[in-house]
């Protein structure tokens, strides 16, 4: 190949990448909630290295007024942390979660896969029903799957939307326990020396059996086999 033709190559690929950039850009700007690599691919054609452009544009964007970050397998654009301030004027003001909901989401989000039975035992009290339902309606908690255990309880976990809505990458970057109790996410009834474990994020664990998907438009959060 002669140094004209390298040049030539050299341009090509260059308008290429900026092409697929500009591609990613766009979509992840018109999207209002983290889309995955997978959900990018049908875009960039076969082949394409969708994981390390993402990576190039999240350093493009990394000193700017907007950043792109990782929110589990997803990706979006979000305001800068040290500029957050500059839109609380714009939020609309919400009804907060009662006690109840924060505890029960702080459990599931530490100890997925839970049971209803298994977050009752660590708040020491009943969980109220439509607890469950108020939080898969706000999008932060999923029925996982059933336990491989009498009554086949359904197993809760979090979703990309509960990590996007609170600033997380991945659930490994969930702070500490005093941390939550500083900002009085877990009250006192929590046993003293209950530890912080590590959550499971991804596939269903060997003691858990995949939901019917055909139930899952009628399966309600209380509804669990006895």
């Amino acid at each position: 190949m002669n140094p004209v033709s390298e040049q030539q190559a050299g341009e090509q690929s260059g308008e290429v990448l900026r092409r697929h950039l500009r591609i990613l850009e766009a979509l992840l700007f018109a999207s209002d909630v983290p889309l995955r690599p997978s959900d990018l691919a049908p875009y960039l054609g076969e082949g394409v290295d969708i994981p390390g452009l993402l990576l190039r544009l999240q350093e493009v964007y990394a000193e700017r007024g907007v950043n792109l970050v990782r929110r589990g397998e997803g990706w979006a654009f979000r305001t800068a942390e040290d500029l957050g301030f500059l839109l609380r004027r714009e939020e609309h003001e919400t009804r907060p979660l009662s006690r109840a909901a924060l505890e029960t989401l702080s459990i599931i989000a530490y100890h997925q896969p839970a049971t209803r039975a298994e977050i009752e035992e660590v708040r020491g009290v009943a969980t109220g029903k439509g607890t469950l339902d108020l939080l898969m309606e706000a999008g932060w908690v999923r029925m996982r799957g059933r336990r491989r255990t009498p009554g086949r309880p359904v197993t809760y976990g979090t979703t990309d939307a509960f990590l996007d809505h609170f600033g997380l990458e991945r659930l490994s970057d969930l702070p500490g326990l005093d941390e939550l109790k500083g900002a009085g996410l877990l009250s006192g009834r929590l046993p003293a020396d209950m530890q912080i474990p590590l959550p499971l994020d991804g596939a269903l664990r060997d003691d858990e059996d995949p939901l019917d998907p055909a139930d899952l438009g009628d399966l309600e959060p209380e509804d669990e086999e006895t």
